[in-house]
């Protein structure tokens, strides 16, 4: 019976990955014949069945971008970035994206270890991140054995600094991996999709407005009261936004 249900499994996934492939190239048909409502109908159905991948979403913005849907076209590209921070086309094309934004947010200065992190610390995600300490962790460990087990001493000497080193890459990298995930979990982002709203001091409709944004206008989600989101910009504005104005990435 067991031999049963698992050859069921496994004949379900096949044919889901099937239809999933079939779907997307049927997509990207539409795509290319200028059809991109029909287009987004067909990666949106590839989505609901939990098949996301960079590509995906990216193709997603690009029908968007085609549609001069401001909001939705860099909500995906960033969703895309998430997945695959390497993606250069992904960060190209956000990048034409963001000038048909109205707000022009200027970024808070950022210190010496914010741009190295930013600029290569980030360039891989938590997960990558965790693929390099198995790495180092295979390499520490061999380099071990192979000091344990070598006679000469010039190889022994040599065995032994190079798994130091390696055991030291290893805690390093394991600290970025943890570093990385906190920032990825406790960091919300989010991306204006009102085509214009009013943000306010506090979460209620008589208080006082602070600063308008615009679709696609990125935020960062601090806290949610009600149907209230409290938000900031990078420049550091603060304020409350109707949580049905922008959606998380």
């Amino acid at each position: 019976m067991k031999k049963i249900v698992f050859l069921f499994l496994i004949i379900c996934n096949f044919t889901s990955a099937q239809t999933a492939d079939s779907l997307f190239v049927t997509a990207n048909n539409l795509y290319k014949n200028g059809q991109f409502e029909e287009a987004i109908k067909k990666y949106k159905k590839i989505e609901s069945q939990d098949l996301i991948s960079s590509e995906l979403y990216h193709n997603l913005g690009n029908s968007y971008y085609k549609l001069n849907k401001v909001g939705q076209t860099i909500y995906y590209y960033e969703k895309a970035l998430k997945l695959n921070p390497l993606n250069i086309d992904v960060k190209n094309n956000l990048i034409f994206a963001k000038r048909l934004t109205l707000d022009n947010i200027e970024e808070l200065p950022k210190t010496v270890l914010q741009r190295f992190n930013i600029n290569y610390l980030q360039k891989l995600s938590y997960n990558q991140w965790a693929i390099v300490v198995v790495l180092f962790s295979v390499l520490a460990s061999l380099l071990f054995l192979l000091f344990y087990f070598a006679e000469v001493p010039s190889k022994k000497r040599f065995y032994f600094v190079t798994s130091i080193v390696s055991f030291i890459l290893l805690i390093t990298t394991l600290s970025i991996t943890y570093h990385q995930y906190n920032k990825s979990v406790n960091k919300i982002e989010a991306v204006v999709f009102a085509e214009k709203t009013k943000v306010r001091n506090a979460p209620t409709l008589n208080s006082d407005e602070v600063f308008t944004l615009h679709e696609g206008a990125k935020v960062f989600v601090l806290d949610a009261v009600d149907n209230w989101k409290k938000i900031k910009l990078a420049d550091g504005k603060l304020g409350w936004i109707i949580a049905e104005e922008i959606k998380e990435l």
